[in-house]
């Protein structure tokens, strides 16, 4: 009989964090699962760890080389068997309630993507600093569904909102069966956020429990701490790309969503391609960026202030969550009274 649900963890070098994740998926109250853990070519202890747990519902698959996120987690669906599939990051955790939780009000609410709020947690701290939807603004105490204009106008690159893709739904693998659906392996950034724009475009019912299961953790090392200028060209083609689909451009609202993503990348990505230079100490680079982009000293004085702010909060008042998740984004904090 196939598990209710699989839970598939792609590592690549984690040897540090990834025991915690196994545990925690292991440790689920519910106990109808499969772990499929897929190294992608660790060159450290990764595979040593995951194998040095006995429990018989866990599967480690080993690629032989570096393939990519995508393709690891591509390789885990493949290999699952579980009416739902959760991604777990190798680096993050699970509450031990996580999966009995959703998978009961996806079945009574018939959903076939559901994700929670996100705990936020910084590398070697032991409380979360603050939740997905408490950073965006956002009052939701109650479950909502998410069409997939939502989930675009409210994930904008560098500003305030509820940025889902940075969830973690658990998938009604019959629906991503149904629609021949996997991650695209061309995208090694981001890969989550397109995953859940494929669902969406094909109807999928997406709702958001406004309960945080999932522990986000922030490292050095991980995605969100390197150079912003790959994940922005990726950005800017994967968005190009799904505005090509004749589904898409069959829905105006979303096609204005999209191409006003796409403007913020590009704007991000031109201002980026003259600061980072700038900090390598390279101004010939720098100069000639300027030149292909005469906005730059507008753009950087309408940052100003916001950069300012932020190394004050990281230097002075120790606020390290000043740099986490999204770079640049105005947080607007949820306030209790």
């Amino acid at each position: 009989m196939n598990p209710k649900v699989s839970v598939i963890i792609p590592a690549y070098n984690t040897e540090t964090y990834i025991g915690k994740a196994i545990e925690s998926a292991l440790e689920q109250t519910l106990t109808d699962i499969e772990v499929i853990i897929v190294d992608d070519g660790s060159n450290d202890k990764t595979v040593e760890v995951a194998k040095s747990f006995t429990d018989q519902r866990l599967k480690v698959i080993v690629n032989q080389q570096n393939l990519g996120a995508a393709a690891a987690r591509n390789r885990a669906f493949r290999a699952a068997q579980g009416e739902w599939i959760a991604v777990l990051d190798s680096d993050d955790w699970y509450a031990p309630k996580r999966l009995e939780n959703l998978v009961s009000l996806a079945n009574e609410i018939n959903a076939d993507m559901i994700a929670d709020d996100v705990y936020l947690i910084k590398d070697g701290v032991t409380s979360p600093w603050s939740t997905l939807i408490q950073e965006s603004g956002e009052r939701i105490d109650k479950i909502i569904q998410v069409d997939i204009v939502y989930f675009v106008e409210n994930d904008v690159y560098g500003q305030p909102g509820l940025h889902l893709g940075l969830s973690k739904p658990l998938f009604k693998r019959e629906f991503l069966i149904k629609n021949g659906i996997e991650y695209d392996e061309e995208i090694r950034m981001g890969q989550d956020f397109w995953i859940d724009m494929k669902c969406l475009i094909k109807g999928a019912r997406f709702f958001i429990e406004p309960k945080p299961y999932y522990f986000y953790r922030s490292r050095p090392g991980s995605l969100v701490y390197q150079s912003q200028l790959p994940r922005l060209n990726q950005y800017c083609k994967a968005t190009t790309s799904f505005m090509q689909q004749d589904i898409v451009k069959k829905n105006p609202t979303l096609m204005r969503a999209l191409s006003y993503n796409l403007s913020v990348y590009k704007k991000n990505l031109a201002y980026l391609q003259v600061v980072e230079p700038i900090k390598q100490g390279k101004w010939l680079t720098a100069f000639t960026e300027i030149r292909k982009y005469p906005g730059f000293f507008y753009d950087f004085m309408s940052r100003f202030n916001s950069i300012v702010e932020r190394r004050i909060q990281y230097y002075v008042m120790n606020n390290k969550s000043s740099f986490d998740i999204y770079p640049n984004q105005q947080r607007k904090r949820k306030t209790t009274t």
